[in-house]
């Protein structure tokens, strides 16, 4: 017996288009002797579809290809995921296909809801296993999270499965890889049957989906692993319903995987929406730097601008590091001065500012004239433009409305500060693109005299560790404290994650790569009396640390 995995990138919504990717599949695997084709999770819509599942007219259209799709389906049986409605109920359904026809229909039991899954908004779940013949042994079908239960896996072993296929639409994040073989290799070792794991690869709006499918055999040993990042259509060979063993491994360092996710997200968030390319706002510093340098990356020089918009306060070695980067990365660069218009600025608010040292609100002005010109910009070429700020900024409130937050998409949103760092240096690791200054230099924001991030933020590797303990792993402000941790440092950490929370609602949408990133999974209130960090100051018997300036 051979299976096709097909680890497909589909564009949600283009049903036509995804349903020739999976005919040209079944042609494929055809071709190459198999006996069925396993393409992932709603494979003809695309996923996740959110509320397009609400419009009669998309799940209509969804039937009505999958359909089509059925009677082109000849030769090679193939499993499809599609949203299904039945007796007034919609499921997430996967489909066989074999002879022409839609042979059986398998509804996913298990749907989640946590996390940036909201399944149970619009599907109702199965409650019956799906097990077919195949080549003289029986095959079972679950969906992505059926597996992480044990309870669909022996309803479909005790129905008489001896193997399963389980189509699958499981986002990247730094822990998933890992934790996906480990709970398959658990069902395989409950069941005493083998796996095939089908996952689709891509990018869409804020998630990213690795691909990385696999095989196991039933004593939960990894049997095959397909490459991540890649489209792919792969073959397992099977003596029975055991699989043969294939080499494959996956890299199991983090960074050059959360580096593919991001030149993944930004190559499919800015080719699928038909954006003739982007624009970046190049500072001089490192986040501005990796920024570019995925971009390039993602989507080619030629689609690729960068503008430094230097003002009083811009050092003269930023503005070196900028253009030098630029040269290296063969994109176009321009400069344009801010002074003129910050001056403008100014002298329009003379008496509003007078008798005052300056603040936040000159420093403001400067991020918000930059924003403008960046935003003239892409308006006049239809390039989008590339945010640049990290997570640890975006956790603080470190950034500025309407200025530094002005953009389409924010590549880095889900990157700690630590995190670019590391990043910036693997990837100069594969040629060095980034000047060796911009990594070692203190960082800065560059709006007022001899300013460094730390005057505001505690140091980075400090910050970061709050902030993943805090948002990532719920930890309460005292356990921090324990951790060993500064209490004053981890008090004005959370309070600030609070009182953020208003422009983390304005930002860009950006591409997730932690178990918890400022979008989906992030769902806090903006208007709320609850004081977690408030309350622990008090306990301390110290007082709150003062709110930011608003922007």
């Amino acid at each position: 017996m051979r299976i096709a995995l097909a680890q497909l990138n589909q564009t949600l919504g283009d049903l036509a288009g995804n349903a020739r990717a999976i005919v040209d599949a079944i042609a494929r695997a055809q071709g190459a002797s198999a006996s069925l084709v396993v393409t992932p999770e709603l494979s003809l819509c695309g996923y996740p579809p959110e509320d397009l599942l609400l419009r009669p007219a998309f799940v209509d259209a969804c039937a009505a290809e999958l359909a089509a799709l059925a009677g082109r389906a000849r030769g090679c049986a193939a499993i499809v995921g599609f949203p299904e409605r039945a007796n007034g109920r919609r499921y997430n359904a996967a489909a066989l296909l074999r002879d022409g026809g839609v042979e059986r229909v398998y509804r996913k039991e298990r749907l989640p809801n946590y996390t940036v899954f909201d399944e149970e908004r619009y599907f109702t779940p199965g409650d019956a296993p799906c097990v077919f013949e195949l080549d003289g042994r029986r095959v079972g079908v679950l969906i992505c999270e059926d597996c992480w239960h044990p309870a669909p896996a022996a309803r479909v072993r005790a129905a008489g499965a001896e193997l399963v296929v389980v189509p699958n639409g499981s986002p990247y994040h730094m822990r998933q890889q890992v934790e996906r073989v480990a709970q398959l290799a658990a069902r395989a070792r409950e069941t005493g049957a083998a796996f095939v794991y089908v996952n689709r690869v891509g990018g869409q709006d804020e998630l990213v989906f690795d691909g990385a499918s696999f095989v196991m055999g039933a004593g939960g040993t990894l049997a095959q692993q397909l490459p991540a990042w890649h489209e792919t259509l792969a073959f397992a060979q099977f003596d029975g319903a055991v699989p043969k063993a294939v080499r494959g491994e996956l890299d199991p360092a983090l960074e050059p995987h959360v580096y593919a996710a991001l030149v993944m997200g930004v190559r499919d968030y800015v080719t699928k929406n038909g954006f003739p390319g982007v624009i970046i706002g190049l500072s001089g510093g490192v986040d501005s730097a990796l920024t570019l340098a995925i971009a390039v990356d993602a989507l080619g020089a030629s689609r690729v601008r960068a503008l430094m918009l230097p003002s009083r306060f811009s050092a003269s070695m930023s503005l070196d590091d900028a253009s030098a980067m630029a040269r290296r990365c063969g994109i176009r660069y321009d400069e344009i001065a801010i002074e003129p218009m910050f001056g403008t600025f100014v002298g329009a608010l003379a008496v509003e500012l007078a008798g005052r040292p300056p603040d936040a609100t000159e420093e403001n002005i400067q991020a918000r004239i930059r924003g403008t010109l960046l935003m003239a910009i892409s308006n006049r070429s239809g390039a989008i433009v590339l945010t640049t700020g990290n997570k640890s900024e975006m956790a603080v409130g470190y950034a500025t409305l309407y200025g530094d937050m002005a953009g389409g998409f924010a590549v880095l949103k889900d990157v700690s500060k630590t995190l670019v760092y590391r990043l910036a240096r693997w990837r100069n690791s594969l040629g060095r693109v980034i000047p060796e200054r911009v990594l070692t230099r203190a960082p800065s924001a560059e709006l007022r005299a001899d300013q460094t991030d730390q005057d505001s933020l505690p140091p980075y590797d400090v910050l970061d560790a709050i902030l993943e303990a805090y948002v990532e792993h719920d930890l309460a402000p005292a356990a921090i404290v324990a951790q060993g941790y500064d209490p004053s440092a981890v008090a004005k950490v959370v309070r600030l994650i609070k009182v953020s929370e208003y422009k983390r609602r304005q930002a860009a949408v950006g591409i997730r790569i932690t178990p918890r990133g400022f979008g989906k999974d992030w769902r806090y209130p903006i208007t709320s009396a609850w004081d977690e960090g408030g309350s622990f100051v008090y306990a301390l018997r110290a007082p709150p640390p003062p709110s930011p300036s608003p922007e």
